[in-house]
């Protein structure tokens, strides 16, 4: 198995991989179950929009900011207090449900605290992985990790469905919860050689967070990447694709309930065949481990995945909406997959947490952007012709900077 992928050779990886595969299970739970319950709740596509935007809209405020972090605190430390939370955040939720006091207010100040916490949390995760495992096994790491993100969208929603179906949707809120116990011990146990930044007293280290040293600090990370060809053209394609194609995973709902009309156990269905084409493009990245043209399986991915998405959206058959999501899944990965390990290889370490905190906001931040806007425009149109409009956005916009920088096709 560690000539296969070289990255579980490295203890602390393996302890932090575990970990995710639990604690992720939980999260696919609480998205389906939350998705669900938004929808049951207010009967609107729009609401599901705004749910999805406020969640993500502390992406876009305050990920900077998580990337300065990260790059001058303990990530390890940092990611430890960032599960705390979430375990105590995803509690709130099942107690709220389970008393069946929830309201769409209380879904809304969650979903944007949870939002702000991941501002900190994902640049830190992003950068620890070369911590980890150094640069010859980062590529492996990183396609590890996004199959264990988009392995457990597998078992998540189908275990969430069934549970929704026979038992309570607050159970997927309280196994949520449970499952952060698994990571926070992972993180715990994870023993790595201080970093330089982490040496200087605690107090130095908040200086640097506010006033003008907190300028200088973003600055300098902005600076790289729009003097750098290479990251910003990847960090725009990342963010052409989650403005205008990501945020159909938010409409899932109304395709389950109302296009396709199989209910919860067709949703976890619909979700499970999107995490399982992920989940077998980052087994199959994870296999090649480093490999050449990486630029050019980036366009081609970037390419099927609109592509996909077009016919998803139209589709009226369960089978052939389930089949365009396996692709929808593949491509989506091996894109942003391929986009990570290019930007890291490429940066240098004492701005890898700015720059992944950057790839960040365009990866997840777009999405909150995107989802108000597909959301609005399916409130007015339908869910179906907002949809296919992101995909036909995404695609033009993918082929227009490609065309305009055929160099990546040659990274």
């Amino acid at each position: 198995m560690f000539r296969l992928f070289p990255a579980l050779g490295y203890r602390n990886f393996r302890l932090f991989w575990s970990g995710q595969i639990v604690s992720l299970t939980g999260s696919w739970m609480h998205s389906m179950a939350l998705g669900w319950l938004v929808f049951n709740l207010t009967n609107s596509p729009f609401y599901l929009g705004l749910v999805g935007t406020v969640g993500s809209l502390p992406i876009l405020l305050f990920s900077l900011l998580g990337g300065v972090a990260a790059d001058r605190f303990s990530r390890r430390e940092l990611l430890l207090v960032t599960q705390i939370l979430f375990l105590l955040l995803a509690l709130a939720f099942a107690v709220l449900v389970s008393m069946d006091i929830v309201e769409e207010w209380h879904i809304v100040a969650l979903a944007f605290i949870i939002g702000t916490i991941n501002a900190f949390d994902i640049p830190a995760r992003q950068s620890f992985i070369l911590e980890m495992v150094g640069k010859e096994s980062l590529l492996n790491a990183i396609a590890l990790n996004s199959a264990a993100f988009n392995g457990t969208r597998i078992i998540g929603p189908a275990l969430a469905g069934f549970l929704i179906r026979y038992m309570d949707i607050a159970a997927c809120f309280y196994i949520n919860a449970l499952s952060y116990v698994a990571v926070i011990f992972s993180f715990m146990k994870i023993r790595l050689n201080a970093r330089p930044e982490t040496d200087a007293s605690r107090l130095s280290l908040f200086k640097e967070l506010h006033g003008k040293q907190l300028i200088s600090n973003l600055t300098e990370g902005i600076k790289y990447i729009f003097t750098e060809p290479r990251v910003h053209t990847l960090i725009i394609l990342v963010a052409i694709t989650s403005l205008f194609g990501f945020p159909y995973i938010t409409f899932l709902p109304v395709y389950a309930k109302e296009i396709l009309k199989t209910g919860a156990g067709g949703l976890g269905v619909l979700m499970g065949a999107s995490g399982a084409g992920a989940f077998i493009g980052s087994i199959g990245l994870a296999l090649k481990e480093d490999f050449n043209k990486k630029g050019l399986l980036f366009a081609v991915s970037g390419t099927a995945f609109p592509l996909a998405l077009l016919v998803f959206a139209y589709s009226t058959s369960p089978w052939l909406s389930a089949l365009m999501l396996f692709f929808v899944g593949w491509s989506a990965v091996s894109q942003i997959a391929t986009a990570n390990s290019m930007i890291q290889i490429t940066v240098p370490d004492n701005l890898r947490g700015r720059i992944m905190s950057a790839f960040t906001l365009m990866f997840i931040g777009m999405t909150t952007i995107g989802n108000f806007i597909v959301g609005s425009i399916a409130h007015y149109v339908g869910t179906q012709n907002a949809v296919a409009s992101g995909a036909v956005l995404c695609l033009g916009g993918v082929m227009l900077l490609l065309w305009r920088r055929p160099a990546i096709l040659k990274s």
